[in-house]
């Protein structure tokens, strides 16, 4: 169904023999040393001159009026109590200082970051689209492809405590004269104070005297000690829009470890660029106290019960994801360059031995002191991974204000229009979701796609891939435990809103259900007339309702999951029979059931608003359903009336109505680049809604 073309050019390089390109680059020196970047295009040698590009443009709203490659720094701040304010303004605040042609990009939704860009000006913006797991941590992956997707010439991914030097633009600079693809990493320093403040509008440091500091002389390698975690570490490269790694990036946790050094291993492994490791230089400096702080600050609250779950996801991914966790060949392997300056040229300096080891690898043992080898645990564990989550817990944790939630039940044929779905409900910023898996497989899925998820045990083991639509056997079985959950949720408290995954949403109708009131049961209709009663004999879909937890709706739930337990058929008929009586006894008017023995009154919902996939002949409108929906106020619509997966799979594809991308596992952004992903059809496919 799907085709994911390979995202970006090649590199811009040749090959030689040997070690590969790095041996065209460099010219052996006396002393070991190799000259920096003897770059095919040739003119430009990397000196500490401040020779303009041809192309560059001063800009006076710069500091210095600064020319040079466009530099835009990426970071994930995260809100207090984890994030801190203070910290993150003087960091934010030394990058503006930067000279240079700089610009920043918070990527965050809380309001603390919208603050934080409204006090800095114009050149700090906000961008809330990124995939985010529902613990409210952002997905690095995604990071790292919304920074792909920039307008720069130098991308930049830093902490948001982390203050960086002038040295950054100086050293970037000089990188940026090559027009090779190459990457550059360098860790941070930790510091116990930093007396220093930003004097003459913000573009000049000064110390607690008011003397301005140049930072050349207090710029000394071994006055501040390294900062070795994966958090502190400052990572950049050029020409975004061409790849960094030859596989996909598996959904790092932003923050929770490891995800830094995996991607300077697999950009090295995949030998896409040129890496260099700029440790010896200081580029940022971190606050001392960052790993205790760090280390309890989420350990107690709800959405994350045991502090370390997400650090072990990310040690998982990084384990059984590329080639972190295996030794490349010392034959013709590649090469990590460390940068030296002398004077004020950089030079650079070749890794003896086993580059992996010595420059990526061993750093790795700081991350984690508690002792052994990640990738040996990880190796030796089970494959599963699980959240540390109850159903009790995820429900406390997601439900609205109304004790109000969403339930998604799917298994592993429906995985990629389950992640479609919640992709759909993060863009409209519904957070009051649960799903429920069938199976294992998408239960891990799930979780490493940052979805509360709870795995109902009690699930048929049988489930087809291809065969479970309606009619079969298979769908009988699965739609009876969707039923069963919701009764299990609806005596906890909470109201649900069952939707299945097909069911592609335009607005959030879940306030607009609860109006309802009480004593009401709100479903779809699945009458596909277009005109006459829209609730008559076995038309009320199940696939679509809003339940109350109040004693009625949970009484009738009850003599539905009785009913439909006895029954050779699926759910579906027996929510009919149950709430609006055979052939339809209890229906009042065109509209309406009335349920005798709990007084629970059954609204079958409008087909404007909530069409079925037979409705009006939405989905095969020429202007598209899109379209057709917006004319007709259409706040949902259901992909049903279709017989089989990958028919229903196309036809929602082939619609835009899709916002999934499973070749790199990110939701579809407006930043996305939609035209790696294509449906097999014969018409274009828009991701637009």
């Amino acid at each position: 169904m799907l085709v994911a073309s390979r995202h970006g050019a090649h590199p811009r390089r040749r090959r030689a023999g040997g070690n590969g390109v790095a041996d065209e680059l460099a010219l052996p020196l006396a002393g070991g040393l190799a000259l920096l970047l003897a770059f095919v295009t040739a003119a430009a040698v990397l000196s500490g001159g401040d020779r303009r590009e041809e192309g560059d443009r001063r800009r006076p709203d710069l500091p210095g009026g600064a020319a040079g490659p466009r530099v835009a720094i990426f970071s994930a701040p995260l809100p207090p109590p984890d994030g801190s304010p203070a910290r993150q303004e003087l960091a934010v605040r030394s990058w503006l200082a930067l000279p240079g042609n700089v610009s920043v990009v918070l990527l965050a939704a809380h309001p603390s970051a919208h603050a934080l860009a409204g006090r800095l000006g114009g050149r700090v913006t906000v961008d809330a689209a990124i995939d985010i797991s529902f613990t409210g941590t952002p997905f690095f992956h995604s990071i790292v492809a919304r920074a792909q997707a920039a307008d720069s010439d130098i991308c930049v991914l830093v902490d948001a405590e982390i203050i960086l030097l002038p040295e950054t633009i100086t050293l970037l600079k000089h990188f940026s004269r090559s027009d090779l693809d190459w990457f550059v990493f360098s860790a941070s320093r930790n510091i116990s104070a930093f007396p220093y403040h930003l004097v003459d509008n913000g573009t000049q440091w000064a110390d607690e005297h008011g003397k301005q500091v140049s930072f050349k002389k207090e710029n000394q390698s071994d006055k501040w000690a390294g900062h070795g975690s994966d958090r502190g570490l400052i990572v950049a490269w050029n020409n975004p829009s061409t790849r960094m790694v030859a596989g996909v990036m598996p959904s790092f946790l932003n923050g929770r470890g490891v995800h830094n050094w995996w991607l300077i291993h697999e950009v090295l492994s995949s030998e896409t660029r040129l890496v260099f490791d700029a440790s010896n230089h200081v580029l940022g400096l971190y606050p001392e106290n960052f790993s205790e702080k760090r280390g309890t600050s989420t350990s107690r609250n709800v959405s994350n019960p045991d502090g370390s779950w997400e650090y072990d996801v990310n040690r998982h991914l990084a384990a059984v994801y590329g080639s972190y966790c295996y030794e490349l060949p010392r034959r013709n392997s590649p090469m990590v360059y460390k940068v030296v300056k002398q004077f004020e040229d950089y030079m650079f300096s070749k890794n003896e031995g086993p580059n992996l080891s010595n420059s990526v690898i061993n750093k790795e043992q700081n991350v984690h002191p508690e002792g052994g080898s990640l990738c040996e645990k990880e190796i030796s564990y089970s494959s599963a991974v699980n959240l540390p989550h109850s159903l009790e817990m995820l429900l406390e944790l997601v439900a609205d204000k109304n004790r109000s939630v969403v339930l998604a039940v799917a298994g592993a044929s429906y995985r990629d229009m389950l992640m479609s779905w919640v992709c759909r409900l993060r863009r409209l910023r519904v957070t009051n979701f649960v799903v429920c898996a069938l199976d294992q497989e998408t239960y891990e899925f799930s979780v490493l796609q940052g979805m509360p998820v709870s795995r109902d045990t009690l699930s048929p083991n049988n489930v087809s891939f291809d065969d479970c639509h309606f009619g079969t056997q298979c769908f009988q079985q699965v739609t009876k435990v969707k039923s069963r959950i919701v009764l299990k949720i609806l005596r906890l408290g909470y109201n649900v809103l069952l939707s299945d995954v097909d069911v592609y949403w335009f607005h959030n109708p879940v306030s607009f259900l609860h109006s309802l009131g009480p004593g009401t049961f709100a479903a779809q209709s699945d009458e596909f007339n277009q005109t006459g009663p829209i609730n008559m004999p076995r038309r009320l879909n199940s696939g679509f309702y809003y339940a109350r937890s109040d004693d009625a709706t949970i009484t009738a739930m009850e003599m539905i999951v009785k009913h439909a337990t006895n029954s050779g058929l699926s759910e579906q008929p027996s929510f009919y029979d149950i709430l609006c009586g055979k052939d339809g006894a209890n229906r009042i008017g065109d509209d309406r059931c009335l349920e005798p023995s709990t007084n629970l009154t059954v609204v079958f919902l409008s087909r404007d608003m909530f069409p079925n996939g037979a409705y009006g002949g939405l989905w095969e409108k020429k202007h598209g359903v899109s379209s057709a929906c917006r004319e007709l106020g259409c706040v949902i619509i259901h992909n049903n009336w279709v017989n089989g997966r990958r028919k229903k799979l196309h036809r929602q594809m082939a619609s835009g109505l899709w916002d999934y991308d499973p070749g790199s596992r990110l939701c579809l952004q407006n930043w996305s680049n939609a035209s790696r992903f294509s449906v097999q059809t014969d018409d274009p496919v828009s991701y637009d809604s």
